[in-house]
């Protein structure tokens, strides 16, 4: 039986270096729990960031994903399948749009959205042509592809993979006044996190989004929301924007926990006059909204529906950050966060987040450091109370 240290060793051997994962094998999983090799048990806290919202394996998502593989997986969209339509109903009625376009990973769903924001300013707005330009703020993370790192802050992530093209803005997050001075006539949109997740779990103001909308739509530009770590109840409400009045985006951006974490499923969701403005041939996907991802997708969100996992996150998010805010510890510098989307702010004096991240993976939880200073911490919604107790006991320890 290969061992911990021969499995990492073989993977270290042919994979690419792009990730430092934590030093554990993941072998099984099941709800919020995941076993490594050698049959250690580990709270899973990190919940493939946030694609595991329903937990691991969850029955009924598994169910749908075996009943539909017997069937047929993939057609393509060169012809209908049985799946899409039903699925995407669903999402929209959900959401409160009226189309859908379904992707595979977050990454393609928001380079459809920027496709999709450029073909309205032109089409609709009457911007002239190549002259779109979409503003964007800095931390944000909006997936890996060039056109996507080209516009981000973060000086690793865009090392190395220029050219990039124009056509971005960067403001800093939080601001309303820098929003309203960038918006110029050839403004097309204004695409954002409602929470900054792989930034640190940064808040905006209150009130933030709601402003942000206003001025959008104030001054003709799309306000479009990257919801694909904050929605589907992450965050204590269906989406992260709900925890606001009148903040609802023209183009709304999903993924991860609507693949059930078990297969990738994405869409972008607008009303009918914008998405009406793809035709066919101007954008498209092999695998997006093939029959498995449609019944998955399906299954994700009923899940998501019928088990009430937005409040059991708004309701065990409260317990939680009233548990970790008990912790008394001159390492800790700040604990923020909503819902189950909660960060805790490392002080510099006391090392790197991830130094923490390793000790609570030796008391048998899996954390995510990110942006050196910050633990992350998204434990799947099926989470009840004394779970949390387990890991605040957990995290006590650590910052003894």
């Amino acid at each position: 039986m290969s061992t911990t240290a021969d499995i990492i060793a073989q993977t270290d051997a042919v994979s690419a270096r792009n990730y430092a994962p934590l030093p554990v094998v993941i072998q099984r999983a099941e709800g919020i729990w995941a076993w490594d090799v050698d049959g250690r048990r580990y709270f899973d806290c990190i919940s493939a960031y946030s694609s595991l919202n329903q937990g691991h394996r969850h029955p009924r998502i598994i169910a749908a994903l075996m009943e539909q593989a017997a069937k047929v997986t993939l057609t393509s969209r060169a012809v209908h399948n049985d799946r899409m339509g039903a699925f995407l109903r669903k999402l929209c009625t959900i959401a409160e749009m009226d189309m859908a376009l379904p992707m595979n990973t977050g990454a393609e769903a928001v380079e459809t959205a920027i496709k999709l924001a450029r073909k309205w300013a032109y089409r609709v707005k009457g911007v002239a042509r190549d002259r779109a330009e979409i503003i964007v703020c800095r931390n944000n993370f909006h997936g890996r592809t060039t056109t996507i790192v080209g516009f981000s802050s973060e000086a690793q992530y865009r090392e190395d993979y220029g050219p990039y093209s124009d056509g971005f803005r960067l403001i800093d997050f939080g601001d309303v006044e820098q929003l309203r001075a960038a918006i110029e006539p050839d403004t097309a949109a204004f695409l954002v996190e409602p929470i900054q997740a792989e930034a640190g779990i940064v808040m905006p103001p209150d009130g933030y989004l709601t402003a942000a909308k206003r001025i959008c739509r104030e001054r003709g530009v799309l306000f479009v929301l990257d919801e694909i770590q904050t929605g589907l109840g992450r965050t204590g409400k269906l989406f992260a924007y709900q925890h606001e009045l009148d903040a609802k985006p023209d183009l709304l951006v999903l993924g991860k926990a609507l693949g059930g974490g078990v297969y990738p499923v994405s869409a972008v969701l607008a009303d009918r006059a914008i998405m009406g403005l793809f035709r066919p041939g101007d954008h498209g996907s092999t695998f997006g909204g093939n029959p498995l991802a449609a019944a998955v997708g399906e299954a994700s969100l009923d899940v998501i529906v019928d088990e009430r996992l937005a409040a059991r996150a708004a309701e065990l998010g409260d317990y939680l950050l009233a548990q970790l805010r008990t912790l008394r510890s001159g390492s800790i510098a700040q604990i923020r966060g909503r819902g189950l989307l909660v960060g805790i702010k490392i002080a510099a004096r006391a090392g790197t987040a991830r130094t923490f991240a390793e000790r609570l993976l030796e008391l048998g939880v899996l954390s995510k450091d990110t942006h050196d200073q910050v633990i992350r911490l998204a434990p799947p919604l099926i989470i009840e109370e004394p779970e949390i107790d387990w890991l605040v006991d957990r995290l006590r320890s650590v910052f003894k």
